[in-house]
């Protein structure tokens, strides 16, 4: 399989951490001053310790939306692969953000480009929703039931996932997370080619409650549990620290399962909840750190399942990223899962 184009769009809107610390201050204003600063400072110094530093928001007030940058990312990949929007017979839809349960998003893309004879589904694995993605778009290349397939996901959450209420210090253990998400679209065409990807994955799936967003009938469809819900329904719950810790494992395993010579990559490519997390699972590896590409999540924060197309895309546009060179994606998500996938860009 090929990647024939990869692109991207970020909202016009650019957070700091400041930017942050003051709608945390602006959104409780029944606290004291005193009461909120220590909660204020601890998120200071955790978002200084991940190595955050700005992510992108839409600018609703301007009416930026997230179909918006998820048709643009389309229009740009299928110009940089030289294609029309009826060339694609497949469109795989994979974001965590959506605007519909029923039927698949894919259709409303596909509808939106006049892609009338396109194929459409959606798939949905967390932070790992683009490489399962993937792994689908290569299986149907390889079994001819598609010729060009794009992937395409739109991880917009603030105003619709998220909640500013400070509660107390001991919420920060299950709300952190939260405060490091960004938002961004990509599109990526896939086409078949002589040099399948590799897939490894690794699950725990005992894990699974550790990062939620439940809905409202999840008590119907789940085994109880007191980690889910705690920041309201169709809120963001995410218990960071455990997620790292595992995630480092599981990575850490999976890369040493499936890859002899760490050296025989250009680059390495990971989701990026944080910059720190994988830093620690390569040093604890003895990976090469100069290969791993962090650039991602500094500048565009947790982004979901767009880390990696929008990683790829940068790499690409940086000149650090050419044809030919041999890659991984290691990324780790909530579920939980790692997985290491393997391929020439």
């Amino acid at each position: 399989m090929r990647i024939a184009a990869v692109n991207y769009r970020a909202p016009s809107r650019t957070v700091t951490n400041d930017d942050v610390i003051e709608l945390l201050d602006r959104s409780n204003p029944e606290l004291s001053r005193i009461k909120k600063r220590g909660y204020l400072v601890a998120v200071r110094q955790l978002l200084r310790a991940c190595a955050a530093n700005t992510r992108h928001w839409r600018d609703s007030e301007r009416g930026e939306r997230a179909s918006d940058l998820i048709l643009g990312a389309m229009d740009d990949s299928l110009a940089e692969a030289g294609m029309d929007a009826t060339d694609i017979d497949l469109v795989i839809y994979c974001g965590v953000g959506k605007g519909f349960v029923e039927p698949a998003n894919a259709y409303f893309f596909a509808k939106a480009k006049g892609m009338a004879r396109a194929n459409c589904f959606d798939v949905t694995d967390a932070c790992m929703s683009w490489v399962r993605a993937l792994q689908m778009a290569q299986l149907l290349l390889q079994a001819g039931e598609a010729r060009t397939v794009m992937v395409i996901n739109g991880e917009c959450h603030y105003g619709i996932h998220d909640t500013w209420k400070i509660r107390d210090f001991r919420s920060l253990e299950h709300t952190f997370p939260m405060y490091t998400i960004g938002e961004a679209a990509s599109a990526t065409i896939v086409e078949a080619s002589d040099s399948p990807w590799r897939f490894d994955y690794i699950s725990k799936p005992e894990l699974a409650d550790l990062c939620t967003i439940p809905m409202d009938s999840f008590e119907e469809y789940s085994p109880a549990s007191d980690r889910i819900g705690l920041n309201g329904i169709n809120r963001f719950v995410s218990f960071g620290r455990e997620l790292f810790e595992h995630g480092v494992q599981l990575t850490t395993e999976v890369m040493q399962r499936a890859i002899r010579d760490f050296d025989s990559k250009k680059w390495y490519f990971p989701h990026a909840p944080s910059k720190t997390v994988y830093e620690k699972a390569f040093a604890q590896m003895q990976a090469p750190h100069d290969k791993l590409y962090l650039e991602v999540f500094p500048k565009f924060g947790n982004i979901v399942s767009a880390s990696i197309p929008v990683g790829l895309c940068n790499a690409k546009n940086e000149g650090l990223l050419r044809r030919g060179d041999p890659i991984a994606l290691v990324p780790a998500s909530a579920g939980m899962v790692a997985s290491c996938v393997q391929l020439t860009f």
